[in-house]
């Protein structure tokens, strides 16, 4: 069976994966696909790794979780998602390491499905908006208190990639670019759900309406029905050609406020993330959806 597990990082999802996913359920059964809820798992996987600990997985412990999220029905893959399974914000920097628990849980998760086929997604973001956020979400006393010694300036989500592959090298891993998501979202879709590219989907543009206005959203849908595009790239050219016409600007700018650091570290940052991006798209055994 194929295990198809989105896993993070915190503050790029908000669950709106996993609800365009059970927009698609019916969809998705017909072709022998399952998302189930994810009060059907996301408490239950998390139970069965913390009573791991440095064992192996109780025996029954993959059949119990297929069982809980197939409730009976008859699949060949099934679909999780949740951006917090390595860590809460607050331990995203735990012990001044970059998701220190990135290799426990996901060296866990391969135990427990050791008969089936991982497939992991991995959405990235710019760390001149992902730490503001996940900062805020951390309840920390203070910036110095979050990062624990780490320096945003050094950080690297390649490196996180690299330690992933290393950890589970037998597992298919998708990464892609948060801030792309919105042009993106069918072929998230797909990819996640297993369902084949150019199925029609339900929500496939969720995201593109959070960024264009009412009346480019009418537009641009009336013209891909009459014209509909051959191919992905030719649809991302069609979405960037409206964007450019009818994006809401307030929705495209994000304010950047990390205490401690100036204008010039932010511009480091993102610099730094789009060469990061580049790295991680070149690297072995990573499927990288960007535009």
């Amino acid at each position: 069976m194929e295990i198809a597990l989105h896993f993070g990082a915190n503050c790029t999802d908000d669950d709106r994966l996993i609800r365009t996913l059970l927009k698609n359920g019916s969809i998705m059964e017909a072709e022998g696909l399952k998302a189930p809820g994810p009060a059907k798992y996301r408490k239950m996987l998390r139970q069965t790794i913390q009573s791991m600990g440095e064992g192996a997985p109780n025996p029954m412990a993959r059949d119990n979780l297929i069982a809980a999220m197939a409730e009976g029905d008859a699949c060949d893959r099934l679909v999780m998602s949740n951006s917090n399974f390595i860590c809460v914000p607050n331990r995203i920097f735990e012990n001044g390491v970059f998701y220190e628990q990135a290799e426990i849980k996901l060296a866990a998760l391969r135990d427990i499905f050791r008969e089936d086929e991982l497939d992991l997604y991995l959405a990235v973001r710019d760390p001149a908006t992902f730490l503001p956020d996940c900062y805020a979400k951390a309840n920390a006393e203070s910036v110095a208190d979050f990062l624990q010694g780490v320096d945003p300036l050094d950080l690297r989500w390649s490196d996180l990639v690299a330690r992933i592959r290393a950890t589970v090298p037998e597992a298919a891993l998708t990464v892609w670019c948060n801030e792309d998501t919105p042009m993106i979202w069918d072929e998230l879709i797909w990819a996640l759900s297993g369902l084949n590219i150019g199925t029609e989907i339900n929500g496939g543009h969720d995201l593109l309406s959070t960024i264009m206005t009412a009346e480019g959203m009418h537009r641009f849908l009336a013209y891909t029905n009459a014209h509909p595009p051959r191919t992905i790239t030719q649809k991302r050219r069609v979405i960037a050609a409206f964007l450019d016409k009818y994006a809401l600007e307030e929705e495209l700018v994000e304010t950047v406020e990390l205490p401690g650091f100036d204008a010039s570290d932010i511009a480091q940052m993102s610099a730094a993330y789009d060469a990061d991006l580049a790295r991680i798209a070149e690297m072995p055994g990573v499927r990288f959806i960007g535009l």
